[in-house]
């Protein structure tokens, strides 16, 4: 047997005629052939500029133990949608009546009168996340039509359930998206019901928490995760935890409502609060976020950056030998600053007294007093500017402005992030002037410092460093489409790899295989009130799957995933940071915008949330390596057009940029990730 392809003038079927697979076109030939030999059929369907398709191709049609099986087992029929969409959609209506969500690539496996028995989509070539290894799946199909011919298609479920079972390869991840929604359920339980956080004091934001809850609001539909995630960011934006005078959080509050704050502001926590307040804006278009993001944004910019354009490090709690001083007021010194008139008026807003809310003196909050009109919230801006202006003459807390890679590379990608969300342009280019100084002056070759001060390189620079600024390039490098900053983030991925991988687990030590020797290596995996730098490694590497179009390097973050997620899974709540990456993996939508239009598909793109998307931006074929698999698609672009891929399936071509997010949110609900 021969694989029959080549004489075939389909561009789809012409990619797989040097595959080992003894593949037939549909015809009477292959039909009759399954009929003599009373073999099942293996239906393949795709199209040429299916991204999923090529995956599958690469990882089983090209393999010659996976062809073996597949020659001995079935016989073989590649189909070209395009060019039998008839036969597409009998055999995809096939798939949905069996209770399954369709998509390409489509397999199916039919009795050999050509009469459908099960199927699915996209198989990986090994066991991964819930999904079935594909020799399993041939296998065990093909053991089930010898030996259970007449209940075949009603043990479909228990086909599932068997598989799922005989698929869990020994050592590798066995999380599912189920696994996921548990532990969201879980981390909801410990949430505070009327203030909003994990229950208690002290009160840390723990913005991974939150984003875990919010990912899982968008992953099962449950309005209680987005509730219990607003209610939290509320109280936050409403306490005394943030600065209503001059922006930015502290870094967490002594009491159990967010009211007393330890005083200093750290860039990490801002940096992850931006964040999320961009997200959930989005979702609820909520006026608060959006002038707490400005006010952060604003404060970062008038006491954070340094001269070279990077972002210090944190400000001090204390100033005049006292925690909080510089930040609380007496009753006095609002009437003294507002007068007569106004100073009630924000006093009773901001739960101002004589006797003060935290030792005589107060902490400006919203959490008690009224909801204010547009009117009073403009009168309330004026006030607070008066304030905030009557504050600057006091002593100031320290600033420790010394440039920490890790910490500015989470803040580059919030202001890249938010700054799409909230229509801010000028963050953005806040965010590329801080990473030009840090790829610049904090690096030596391809490899990064950790510190910068006074002229002075804290080098070699750590795995949290190279893992954060690769992500902030990347965030650049979609948003701009400038491939100078991709460029970068390969350039750091192959040094991190080279210096501080941990061949073993597949994941990354801390420090570098020549930097100072301690007694032990570094390698912890739980998050600190930063993600740890393995999970923000597995998001990069996924992301490079996509931007650079070569599967290996999925591979890789599957593998870390692999040495990891048994320890994430003892202890959840200190490695949320890996599991939102795994839901990052699972469920990332891939979008490949293309044409003369490119802008505008990847400003529609770009306005999708964040932790949900990866834009790759092409408006030549020229823009991408040969190999990219996205080739094909760019090639059909003319004016302009985007595909959207999410869990292995590709979409058919969005021609206008304002549906984009309508195929997105379709493609979510098809797949059940409402």
């Amino acid at each position: 047997m021969t694989n029959r392809l080549i004489s075939e003038t389909s561009p789809y079927l012409l990619q797989h005629a040097n595959n080992p697979v003894d593949w037939f076109a549909w015809g009477e030939d292959a039909l009759a052939l399954a009929r003599r030999l009373n073999k099942p059929i293996l239906l393949s369907v795709g199209y040429a500029a299916c991204h999923w398709c090529h995956v599958m191709a690469h990882e089983s049609f090209e393999d010659s133990q996976t062809a073996a099986m597949m020659n001995e087992l079935f016989v073989n029929i590649k189909v070209d949608r395009e060019e039998r969409p008839d036969i597409d959609q009998i055999y995809m209506s096939a798939l949905h009546l069996l209770g399954q969500r369709g998509g390409w690539p489509l397999t199916m496996f039919l009795t050999p009168a050509a009469e459908p028995i099960w199927g699915g989509t996209y198989f990986p070539k090994e066991a991964r996340f819930g999904k079935l290894c594909f020799i399993d799946v041939l296998r065990e199909t093909a053991r089930m039509f010898r030996e259970e011919p007449g209940i075949i298609e009603n043990r479909q479920k228990d086909l599932l359930s068997r598989l799922a079972t005989r698929t869990r390869a020994a050592g590798s991840s066995t999380v599912t998206a189920a696994d996921l929604d548990n532990f969201a359920r879980q981390l909801a339980d410990m949430i505070d019901p009327i203030n909003g956080g994990l229950r208690g004091a002290p009160k840390f934001p723990h913005s991974l928490a939150l984003e875990m809850l919010w990912r899982a609001g968008r992953r099962t539909g449950e309005v209680r995760f987005f509730d219990l995630v607003d209610l939290s960011l509320e109280r936050m934006c409403r306490g005394g935890i943030y600065d209503h005078l001059s922006g930015g959080f502290a870094r967490y509050s002594v009491d159990d409502r967010w009211l007393v704050p330890h005083f200093e502001k750290m860039l990490y926590d801002n940096a992850q609060l931006l964040e999320l307040l961009a997200l959930e804006y989005l979702r609820t278009g909520k006026a608060l976020y959006h002038d707490v993001a400005d006010e952060i944004v604003d404060w970062l910019i008038r006491e954070m950056t340094t001269d070279g354009g990077a972002f210090a490090a944190s400000l001090d709690a204390d100033s005049q030998g006292e925690e909080g001083r510089f930040y609380v007021w007496t009753k006095d010194e609002i009437d003294n600053v507002l007068g007569k008139d106004d100073a009630p008026f924000f006093a009773l807003h901001y739960d101002v007294s004589a006797d003060g809310n935290f030792e005589t003196r107060n902490i400006l909050n919203r959490l008690t007093g009224p909801n204010a009109n547009a009117a009073e919230e403009a009168r309330l801006a004026k006030l607070r500017a008066k304030l905030l202006e009557a504050r600057q003459n006091r002593i100031r807390p320290n600033l420790d402005d010394k440039v920490l890679s890790d910490w500015n590379g989470l803040m580059i990608a919030a202001l890249v992030n938010s700054g799409v969300i909230f229509k801010r342009p000028a963050w953005i280019e806040l965010a590329a002037r801080a990473f030009d100084f840090i790829s610049s002056a904090m690096t030596k070759g391809d490899r990064l410092g950790h510190a910068w001060r006074a002229d002075r390189l804290v080098f070699p620079g750590l795995a949290s460093d190279f893992t954060a600024m690769i992500r902030a390039a990347l965030t650049l490098h979609e948003q701009s489409g400038n491939r100078r900053y991709l460029e970068l983030a390969f350039s750091w991925q192959h040094a991190l790899d080279r210096h501080y991988s941990d061949d073993t687990r597949g994941c990354y030590f801390l420090t570098a295989n020549d930097a100072e020797h301690l007694v032990v290596r570094p390698n912890a995996t739980a998050d600190d009130a930063t993600p740890n730098h393995n999970a923000l490694a597995a998001q990069n590497l996924v992301r490079f799957a996509v931007l650079d179009g070569d599967n290996q390097w999925r591979k890789r973050a599957d593998r870390l995933f692999d040495g990891l997620l048994t320890a994430a899974m003892s202890d959840p709540f200190t490695h949320v940071a890996l599991l939102n990456a795994l839901d990052f993996r699972l469920r990332a939508a891939e979008i490949v915008v293309a044409g003369r239009e490119e802008r505008s598909f990847a400003s529609a793109a770009l306005n999708l949330p964040f932790v949900e998307r990866i834009v790759l931006r092409a408006p030549s074929a020229a823009a991408l390596p040969l190999s990219h698999p996205a080739q094909e698609k760019i090639q059909r672009a003319s004016e302009g057009l985007a595909f959207i891929c999410i869990e292995e399936t590709c979409s058919l071509p969005v021609l206008n940029a304002a549906q984009i997010a309508e195929t997105f949110d379709t493609m979510r609900k098809s797949k059940n990730l409402v």
